[in-house]
């Protein structure tokens, strides 16, 4: 695995900095190794140190594991039986439980076995609540708050269905015509309205409302102004340019959701006061016969270390990790996206750029856009490595390995059905780090299956890149999304203003021989990789993306290989595209950085795909030597047979969830 990982860096010259060696950790291997057993039904009491007396739970093995760190033992080994590990609390890990080089704390399946860590609760006690419209209900603790339900393993939409009445915007919200039939509605402040593209092609934002009377829609704060009170950029010669593309919502929305009104067969609600979910059998369905699972736990693990004192040194294998939630959205401050599942929170969130501002002497308002949480967290880490792990049935992003995640792998996992995000890596917060512990960098992404993810915020993409730095994509499959496959790099769009883009610490990040196929399936103005802003100061330490095929882009609006604003020191060859609804590639871009009269600086040879660009040797742009081409057989067999999971990992397409 590392080996693997050690190639592909090299094969881009590109290195993890020196400055990681003061990370590396601590001490060298111990010679006593140990291993530990733990089954859902195991015992605390046993020893756990064999599958037939194993822990009951992992937090008790947690607990034998740092008392075997502390006795200097290594490398440890704790194995999971098959079944459900249900948590109340998440597995958090510091530095206490971390390994050392050579000598890893593994967290495992066992050979054969089907662990899930799960954050859900079952749902049981049902009756039917009103046999006129076949509405059954079962109680939940007056603690549940959730999004997501699932029968079977299946996940089930909210209630949901068309605004039943015509509005006018207000400041504060909407007016109607006449009596609004949603005030007669159960609970009108758990109902959600969501506008499909409302803040710009590529978005979904979501807010709930706050109450409704006879004609007044009232909106949840801040949700509301902070998607329609959003500040513009001038650049003082009176154009303006708002920041998202469009200043607010401005129509009313494409649908309502989470109403008991708008029940129908196969959809569910959850009433907050009377603490029941309602459901509607599908036809030949038993619900008090069936497994409902609703997701509780908003973080399943939790590693999240510190500059002086990271976690390091973990393994995660073959292990299964769903039912978890994320109800920020449900909350006043709703769903305001930017883009990629960002949204602007707070108060005043939306008089503030959130980003740095792009003037000298700017001051840096970071906190008011805001990543959507991983239910798997990680930050200050180093040399974790996530392998053959299954990230399903989410609410959130799948995985996020956040600021100072240094030299972790992801390889051999499937991301599928996750609201969010599947994984996402470093974050927005940091462009320019102060210590090299705060630099997101050396991270390996890696023959894993990314589909069907960012099932609930559509504006999702399966990886989103923010700051990073020497970080190899490779040999990914990523099918059947509803927008963006990959998306990196921000602080871009000030050159629409004639700005400079955000300065950012972006260089080496390689993408390689992806496969990326039936994407943009909802929204637009996106493609298969997206980049924006700065990825590095030259071409040779910029973004490399070489090797990929991409094929059946659904939207029309949008490229395949997308150089958006500001997008500098990108480096395109070597790929291949077809059926591409919209056109293959972005565009040339003024340089407002340097403001030197040139374009954002990109090499583009050697790609064969339709109607791409012509020559182009001038301005800091070269283009050539790629071909046009009018069938898939025309792109070459090195493109087509390398792209996607190597012959090690195909299995994976093959996997199911345990449950």
């Amino acid at each position: 695995m590392i080996s693997r990982r050690s190639t592909w860096l090299a094969a881009a010259a590109v290195g993890v900095s020196t400055a990681l060696t003061g990370l590396a950790a601590h001490g060298a291997a111990a010679a006593s190794p140990v291993s530990f057993y733990v089954s859902p039904t195991g015992s605390d009491s046993n020893s756990g140190t064999s599958a037939s007396s194993p822990f009951g739970t992992l937090a008790h093995a947690q607990s034998a594991v740092r008392s075997a760190l502390a006795a200097g033992s290594g490398p440890i080994t704790v194995n999971l039986a098959g079944g459900d590990f249900r948590l109340s609390s998440p597995l958090t890990f510091t530095a206490a439980d971390s390994g050392s080089s050579g000598a890893d704390v593994t967290w495992q399946a066992e050979a054969g076995a089907s662990p899930v860590v799960s954050g859900g609760v079952q749902v049981t006690g049902w009756q039917q609540t009103d046999p006129t419209k076949n509405i059954w209900s079962a109680p939940v603790s007056s603690s549940l708050n959730t999004r997501q339900l699932y029968i079977n393993g299946t996940r089930v939409p909210r209630a949901s269905g068309s605004l039943p009445v015509s509005v006018k915007q207000t400041s504060t919200g909407y007016t109607t015509s006449s009596g609004d039939p949603m005030a007669k509605w159960r609970n009108p402040s758990a109902i959600e309205f969501v506008y499909r593209g409302g803040l710009g092609a590529w978005t979904e934002p979501r807010c709930p409302v706050s109450s409704i009377s006879s004609t007044t829609i009232t909106m949840a704060q801040p949700c509301w102004n902070n998607s329609t009170q959003r500040v513009m950029r001038t650049d003082g010669s009176g154009r303006t340019y708002e920041l998202v593309g469009r200043k607010s919502i401005t129509e009313s929305p494409t649908s309502v959701e989470n109403a008991y009104e708008l029940l129908t067969a196969g959809h569910w609600y959850l009433d907050p006061s009377a603490h029941r979910i309602y459901y509607i059998p599908r036809s030949g369905e038993t619900i008090g016969g069936e497994d409902v699972e609703a997701a509780a736990l908003p973080t399943l693990i939790s590693a999240i270390g510190t500059a002086s004192s990271p976690v390091h040194n973990l393994v995660f294998r073959g292990i299964q990790f769903s039912y978890a939630t994320d109800t920020q959205t449900s909350g006043p401050e709703g769903f305001s996206e930017i883009q990629a599942t960002y949204t602007i929170t707070g108060t005043h969130g939306y008089a503030t750029q959130g980003l740095c501002t792009f003037v000298s002497g700017g001051t840096c308002p970071y906190g008011n856009w805001t990543k959507m949480p991983g239910n798997v967290s990680l930050a200050y880490d180093h040399d974790v490595t996530f392998d053959h792990d299954y990230f399903v049935h989410l609410g959130a992003a799948g995985l996020d390995l956040g600021d100072g995640s240094q030299n972790d792998t992801v390889e051999g996992s499937v991301f599928t059905d996750i609201s969010g995000n599947g994984l996402d890596l470093a974050g927005v917060d940091i462009t320019e780090p102060a210590n090299a512990a705060q630099h997101t960098s050396g991270n390996a992404i890696a023959d894993n299956h990314f589909y069907n993810t960012s099932v609930e915020y559509h504006g999702g993409v399966a990886i989103d890149i923010g700051y990073a730095e020497t970080t190899t994509v490779a040999h990914n499959q990523l099918d059947h999304l509803p927008y963006t496959g990959i998306s990196v790099g921000w602080g871009g769009w000030p050159d629409k203003v004639k700005l400079p883009a955000e300065p950012n610490y972006s260089n080496h990040n390689l993408f390689s021989d992806n496969l990326i196929y039936n994407h943009m399936s909802v929204l637009a103005d996106g493609g298969a990789i997206y980049t924006n802003g700065i990825t590095g100061s030259s071409l040779a330490n910029g973004e490399h993306i070489t090797g990929t095929l991409v094929h059946d882009q659904i939207a029309t609006a949008g490229h395949g290989l997308y150089t958006d604003n500001g997008s500098s020191y990108i480096t395109i060859t070597g790929n291949g595209e077809y059926n591409i609804a919209a056109t293959v590639w972005g565009s040339k871009h003024t340089n407002y950085t340097l403001n030197n009269g040139t374009y954002d600086p990109l090499d583009i040879e050697g790609n064969y795909w339709t109607n791409g660009p012509a020559d182009y040797n001038a301005k800091a742009v070269l283009i050539k030597n790629n071909t046009n081409i009018t069938s898939a057989s025309q792109i070459p067999a090195s493109i087509t047979d390398n792209a996607g999971l190597e012959s090690g990992f195909k299995s994976i397409l093959n996997w199911q969830p345990a449950r």
